[in-house]
């Protein structure tokens, strides 16, 4: 079976999320934007992934389009971890984080989109899984930079049943809010960006160790100072979480032999797809390390993050990203239902975009 044929599209959906505008990235965001990758077959199979992503878009689908696509077009569909290695060798030159990986993992998990139709199994199944109806997830709010609002809109994340949530804050006294907005039985984490040196993110990591902190994410600039991750969970006894800005299995080999983290985050549009994440998942268990992905998407990166870990023996967390969409790519199969999301049971990632979302919000 051979790659006949990669389509990419962006589509933008208007969204609310009971704050100001906000966003991520130095640009304030007025629509979710999600960069589907299509990948058809010479034998009439179509699959479904995702690119990453948001502010860089329309850079990974001109990558997509003019250089990976071209690559992919004629080999064969079910090679998918020789593809992927190929393809990741082939362009290292041009990238091993960015858009380029981004592109790779976008047709990665359309490959693995398709393997599970042709399967007639879920992907999940495909991966080794048992079968597995729902995965606990973390209300992931957006950035407020307002100690009232964040203290409203956890309280009313808590109230729809979360019972993780995560702040994208940087002032203990907003954490200090959203502690006293979820009582001391929900379980709360911190994300700042990768803003500080070592020094002030020890410094900050002391100021919130009263409202006891499931975990501290990315307190150190550059993100790549595993050392100095380390560091800060040594001195603050809080547990550090990192990973999203990785490029590959190697960088949290690398991670894991600081013993930076507790809690790895590989993204999955972004690492390599669901091929490369699979080998950290591997990685992560031998040096006990619980892999908790970074999943803010609305498209098939958030299915094919579902299917990862419903095939995951430890107990982990799906990243819920705590807006509400005008419109769902998905219907409502993507709607968190008490805390909880559902695990897709039809074949590969279980649902394709809905063709008139995709019509009505398509950007290009």
């Amino acid at each position: 079976m051979k790659i006949a044929r990669v389509e990419t599209t962006i589509v933008k959906i208007p969204y609310h999320h009971g704050g100001p505008p906000t966003g991520f990235g130095g640009k304030v965001w007025s629509t979710l934007d999600t960069l589907l990758v299509r990948v058809d077959t010479d034998q009439g199979l179509t699959g479904w992934g995702e690119a990453f992503g948001y502010n860089v878009n329309e850079a990974t689908k001109v990558v997509l389009d003019g250089f990976i696509g071209p690559l992919a077009v004629g080999r064969d569909a079910t090679d998918i971890a020789g593809l992927n290695h190929d393809l990741q060798k082939k362009t290292h030159n041009f990238g091993r984080n960015g858009s380029v990986i981004y592109a790779i993992s976008g047709l990665d998990i359309a490959l693995w989109d398709i393997a599970g139709k042709a399967a007639g199994l879920p992907l999940y199944r495909l991966l080794g899984g048992a079968a597995r109806a729902q995965v606990p997830a973390y209300a992931s709010l957006m950035r407020y930079a307002d100690d009232a609002l964040v203290r409203k809109i956890t309280a009313e994340a808590v109230g729809r049943g979360y019972r993780y949530v995560k702040l994208h804050e940087v002032t203990p006294s907003a954490v200090g809010a959203a502690r006293e907005a979820a009582g001391p039985d929900i379980a709360l984490t911190m994300d700042a960006n990768c803003p500080w040196t070592v020094r002030e993110a020890k410094e900050i990591a002391r100021a919130v160790q009263p409202y006891n902190l499931y975990w501290l994410e990315e307190p150190v600039w550059p993100p790549e100072n595993y050392a100095g991750l380390a560091e800060v969970g040594r001195a603050s006894g809080i547990p550090i979480a990192a990973g999203e800005n990785a490029g590959s299995a190697m960088d949290f080999h690398h991670m894991f032999s600081a013993g930076a983290v507790t809690f790895a985050q590989p993204s999955v549009t972004k690492i390599g797809g669901i091929t490369e994440l699979r080998k950290i998942m591997t990685l992560a268990d031998a040096h006990n390390v619980t892999v908790v992905p970074h999943a803010p998407y609305f498209g098939p990166g958030l299915l094919a993050t579902l299917h990862l870990l419903a095939a995951y023996p430890p107990s982990s967390l799906f990243e819920r990203l705590y807006v509400d969409l005008e419109a769902s790519l998905f219907g409502d199969a993507t709607d968190p239902q008490g805390g909880e999301m559902r695990v897709p049971q039809g074949p590969g990632l279980g649902h394709d975009p809905d063709p008139t979302v995709v019509a009505r919000y398509r950007a290009t």
